[in-house]
């Protein structure tokens, strides 16, 4: 029996890992340990770590680090926290192989946090290409520091074995947040109106926008000239 430590620190992780969880929860020869951390364990966005229970899984770890700061140094320090409560975690549990998925700093600080008590680091999601966020340094160190990676498409399996990672060690497996849709219930059209209270009769857009976090314009500026 191996234990797979995983580690979700929002809601963003916590959808591509879900199927991963999963899968893990059925394997016959391995033992899930669930670490909740960032995001998660913030009243001011919803303290979704009760979420995560009500899907039923045990929550095996919270490791509190976020400042309730959108300042730089709220992110340093954050960052800072982060590595020393993972590091109290490792030190209590040491698994056989930690998982993470994507490029957030909560997740960077548990990777760091590994790498001195020698634990084994899977990363699903590296080889993404996130321009105008400081997410793509944070994903390309954690690749780094990574010893197995599973990519979604094969041009970032090759931008991860350019960055100097032995081909063996990269997997092409997919995004695994797609998996959801075999589960997830399909809204009709009235009931899609009547959740997102607005009528789908007439023209209309959908639009996205993420942040540029390289930016000095704040978030509410960037969306004003959208």
């Amino acid at each position: 029996m191996r234990t797979v430590a995983v580690v979700t620190v929002a809601r963003s992780d916590f959808g591509v890992l879900r199927p991963v969880l999963r899968a893990i929860q059925q394997a016959p020869d391995l033992s899930l340990r669930l670490l909740v951390s960032g995001m998660h364990l913030s009243p001011e966005f919803g303290y979704t770590v009760d979420s995560i229970e009500e899907e039923g899984f045990i929550v095996d770890e919270r490791v509190d680090m976020l400042l309730s700061s959108d300042r730089p140094e709220g992110t340093s320090i954050s960052l800072g926290l982060g590595v020393v409560g993972f590091g109290q975690s490792f030190a209590r549990s040491q698994p056989d192989i930690l998982l993470v998925a994507g490029d957030r700093f909560d997740a960077y600080s548990a990777v760091i946090a590994a790498l001195p008590f020698r634990i084994p680091v899977a990363h699903i999601s590296g080889g993404d290409v996130t321009e105008g966020a400081i997410d793509d340094s944070i994903r390309h160190c954690i690749t780094k520091l990574s010893h197995l990676h599973f990519v979604s498409t094969q041009p970032y399996a090759d931008r991860v074995i350019r960055m100097g990672e032995e081909p063996w060690r990269v997997s092409v497996s997919g995004a695994p947040g797609l998996d959801n849709l075999a589960s997830i219930e399909i809204l009709d059209r009235d009931m899609l109106e009547t959740v997102i209270g607005f009528r789908l009769d007439e023209p209309f857009a959908l639009a996205t926008y993420h942040p540029a976090t390289i930016n000095e314009l704040s978030p509410s500026a960037q969306i004003a000239e959208v």
